[in-house]
Order: C-alpha cells, then structure tokens, then sequence
C-alpha cells in the first residue's frame, strides 16, 4: 500500500471514528494489557528482591528501568509520540484522536503519572544528560557506580550521584535528580485493571 493510500484511510479513520476502529479496540487493549502486565511484573520482582540483603543495587536499579521503560510504552498509547508528523499528517491526526479516545476510555488526563515524561527521558537520554551533567560539575564526590541509600544523599552539594535507589521511599536518583516512581505503579495497575475489565464488556468510547 503506497503513501497516498494509507493516508486516504487515515483519514478517514481519524474523522469518522476517533481514530480507533471498533473492530481493533481489542488489539489495542491486548497491546496495553501487554505493556501494563510487564511493567507490574518487573516491580513484583523487585518487591521480592528488594528484602534479600544479597540482592546487588544493580539488579534493583535494572528493575526499576526494566519497569519504567514498559510504562514509557504503555504511556504512548494514550499520548502517542508526534514524530513523523510533517511527512504522514493524516497518520499523525490519526495517532492524536487514537490518543484521545483511549484516553477518555481509560479516564486519564494531563494528571496522570503516565502522562509524565521525567524518568522516561532520564534514562532514554542518559547518555546525554551524563554530557551536560559533567560541563556543569567539575568537582566534589563522584558515585559513578548505582548505590542503594536514602535519596536524602543526593542533597549534599558536593556529592555527585549518578544512580541511587532509595529503596523505602521509592524514589530513584539519576545524575542527581529525583524520580518518585511509586505514583507510576498505582496508574499502571489501574489501566491494567480496566482493560482486563473491558475484555468482557468492551471499551467504553463515545463513537462520533
């Protein structure tokens, strides 16, 4: 199927019906349950690993990243990435009204901890952010290895963190910043709800 013709279709699938035909809602829903299952699994894991004195700070931190980067996925169902707009901008409508629908489907707006992008980018853009993090950092105490300590740690200004897990309060440090990651657990385990529940009773969209 060439451009133009996909672009015709959606089109048609974003004006006419809110860019999630009725007959796909169980793709999707089986993709977020997907996404939503893993994310809760990897923290499962982490519960469990969490109370073994043995288990290094490595494998919490992974866990961790193992977690968010299944919500990052499980968040761009409902506010779906613009990249490729200019070239395909009836696919680009189509993403933004597909958003919308399972949005309301979901109940989830702008307050929602999946609609934040934070942690998501800390650690899609590590790579970057370590760049910019040593122009402004030249001296004080570097941890450059992930510790597990209270996330008080990171205040001191001349302690330099790079990953800490504070593991009682749930709040990881990256390059000295705090991510609160318990809010994305409780939003990822009630979308996973819900669309376990619509299984059976299918998506509740107000169709135009």
């Amino acid at each position: 199927m060439d451009l133009e013709e996909r672009e015709r279709r959606a089109k048609i699938c974003a004006e006419e019906h809110g860019g999630l035909l009725c007959y796909v809602e169980a793709f999707y829903v089986q993709s977020i349950i997907y996404s939503a299952s893993r994310c809760l699994d990897a923290l499962t894991r982490y519960d469990t690993l969490k109370e073994d004195e043995n288990t290094s700070a490595d494998v919490l931190v992974s866990l961790v990243q193992e977690a968010v980067g299944h919500s990052a996925a499980l968040s761009r169902y409902f506010w779906p990435s613009p990249q490729g707009s200019k070239k395909r901008p009836n696919l680009a409508v189509l993403k933004e009204e597909r958003g919308k629908t399972l949005r309301q489907a979901f109940l989830l707006d702008e307050n929602s901890p999946l609609f934040s992008r934070d942690l998501r980018n800390a650690w899609e853009h590590f790579d970057e952010r370590l760049d910019d993090y040593f122009l402004e950092n030249e001296a004080g105490y570097f941890f450059p290895g992930p510790i597990l300590d209270t996330h008080q740690l990171a205040d001191d200004p001349v302690g330099h963190v790079f990953k800490l897990l504070d593991v009682k309060e749930e709040c990881l440090v990256l390059l000295g910043r705090k991510y609160f990651f318990s809010p994305i657990r409780v939003a990822v385990q009630e979308v996973f709800e819900l669309a376990v529940n619509s299984q059976s009773r299918g998506l509740r969209i107000q169709r135009r």
